[in-house]
């Protein structure tokens, strides 16, 4: 699923956390769950929770006053 069909429902907290560790190798627990929360990919998902293009989203696309 892309990111911006799950982004605008994902919180406040895991945005934050997001940004501020741009392409980290392992999200924390609260973060996966929120994301899945969200309607985005499952933690439990094998290929990874987030792809290159994701976190360019993040990085580029995503507004900080959601």
């Amino acid at each position: 699923m892309e990111i911006f069909m799950w982004w605008l429902d994902t919180d406040l907290a895991c945005k934050e956390w997001l940004r501020e560790n741009l392409r980290a190798t392992e999200l924390p627990p609260s973060v996966l769950q929120g994301i899945a929360e969200a309607g985005g990919p499952r933690p439990d998902d094998v290929a990874g929770v987030l792809t290159d293009a994701d976190w360019d989203f993040i990085e580029t696309q995503s507004e900080f006053v959601d």
